[in-house]
């Protein structure tokens, strides 16, 4: 790797996305281990701060820079906060670490797709295409008419040589890669709600679309077909799915589709529905976690969604960020195996029949799970609020910062197959390199 600091600017723009208004620019950046990065003071990015809260849904800065300030460089090295509120760099623990670093400025990277030599980051202004070999890249957002709102929180493959991105409130747009040109289904095409938090294609052609009122099935991946198109939802199911706010999706070993919702895990298979809780085993109780939960505030003393969905779930009594039911990410292993991440109450295991749940008692850096994807080899990758923790047996590898992470609140995961793999946080990617490439 070149020791030398590359940086292109995109412009800087102000917009409403995720993360409610951000003002700022993209930055790329490629940082060795052990460099520091060049940083432009105009752009005032703010840096993560290890540990600090951040809500999936809706992200904050927690450590913006003073003005004329010089961010501090963005490697292996941990953000520190001084009793005095500024903030330094600490030697890096690994400085051994291969690594690059890209920056994104003040939003999320909560998708990422490695498509060939193309890597495509979802972030909370717009989708970013960067060519690996070239350095190349490109910006997809609103003010170039490829979306309709800059909030990504999906980014997938589909046939066709299609890519699919789900937006936060405009909708489900794709690219055809053949014409380079764009599509955007919204409510008037069928689709139940404009977030879409999730995209699956099955091998017959349906599509199913996660959203934040409900499920949409299109039978065939009929898309311009409005009779096509199915929307399920707590009503029209008679409770079969648990919750209208639905988060993931996945395909199951004998067919059946996975629903990961803000009120539990929901299975679809043969028209019918079935679906599990905390009260059925999902997630850790809430006093097996409460000593090591990190976020003490409680979502019901601000959101009336919230109050009264602890109030619902029987969750009333919990004055802290916890709720098991809710599943923010969900995989399905080549066994089988079902695995949701919940938010705070770990990652929960379920064969089908019986419910495991993993905390920080067994090893995991966090009981806040943002992210779960499998790799080529069927690794489970869990991404926490505190680190990237990789399933060895029965133990988990644990990666921070130390180990070239960009912030420690991780949101998305790409493998490329030879080791190397992409790890997408608040303000910026890590691609991390095998030992001894």
């Amino acid at each position: 790797m070149s020791s030398n600091t590359k940086q292109i600017m995109i412009a800087a723009v102000v917009i409403i996305g995720a993360c409610g208004l951000a003002a700022g620019g993209y930055l790329l950046g490629v940082n060795t281990a052990g460099k520091t990065a060049k940083t432009a003071t105009e752009a005032q990015i703010p840096t993560p701060q290890t540990g600090a809260p951040l809500n999936p849904q809706n992200a904050q800065s927690v450590g913006r820079l003073p003005p004329g300030s010089v961010a501090p460089p963005s490697h292996a090295n941990i953000i520190k906060e001084n009793p005095d509120g500024s903030i330094q760099a600490a030697p890096p623990t690994n400085p051994g670490a291969k690594f690059t670093h890209f920056q994104v400025g003040n939003r999320n990277v909560k998708d990422m797709l490695l498509d060939g030599n193309f890597i495509y980051v979802g972030t909370s202004g717009g989708v970013i295409r960067y060519d690996i070999k070239t350095n190349d890249y490109k910006l997809f957002d609103v003010r170039n008419g490829s979306l309709l709102a800059n909030g990504v929180f999906h980014v997938g493959r589909l046939s066709g040589d299609r890519i699919s991105v789900g937006t936060y409130g405009g909708g489900w747009s794709i690219l055809d890669l053949k014409t380079e040109k764009w599509t955007t289904y919204n409510i008037p095409n069928g689709l139940a709600d404009p977030f879409i938090y999730d995209v699956l294609e099955l091998p017959n052609g349906d599509i199913w679309l996660a959203t934040w009122s409900g499920a949409n099935r299109i039978r065939g991946g009929a898309l311009d077909d409005r009779t096509k198109w199915d929307t399920f939802t707590v009503e029209n199911t008679k409770g079969g799915l648990p919750n209208d706010w639905v988060y993931g999706l996945a395909a199951g070993k004998n067919g059946e589709i996975w629903i990961a919702t803000e009120g539990g895990l929901a299975r679809f298979k043969d028209d019918q529905w079935t679906h599990w809780t905390h009260e059925s085993g999902l997630g850790a109780p809430y006093d097996q976690v409460k000593d090591v939960n990190q976020y003490m505030n409680d979502p019901a003393k601000t959101s009336s969604h919230h109050a009264k969905q602890k109030e619902e779930q029987g969750l009333s009594k919990v004055t802290t960020a916890y709720n098991p039911n809710y599943i923010i990410s969900l995989e399905v292993d080549k066994d089988g195996i079902v695995w949701c991440g919940t938010w705070g109450g770990g990652l929960a295991r379920f064969d089908g029949e019986k419910w495991t749940n993993i905390t920080t008692a067994e090893g995991l850096p966090s009981n806040f799970i943002f992210m779960l994807r499998l790799d080529e080899k069927g690794t489970v990758w869990i991404g926490t609020s505190k680190g990237l923790a990789r399933r060895e047996g029965d133990g988990y590898k644990v990666l921070t910062m130390a180990d070239g992470l960009f912030a420690e609140n991780v949101f998305s995961f790409a493998s490329e197959g030879n080791g190397t793999i992409w790890v997408g946080s608040f303000g910026g990617v890590a691609r991390i390199f095998p030992p001894g490439s």
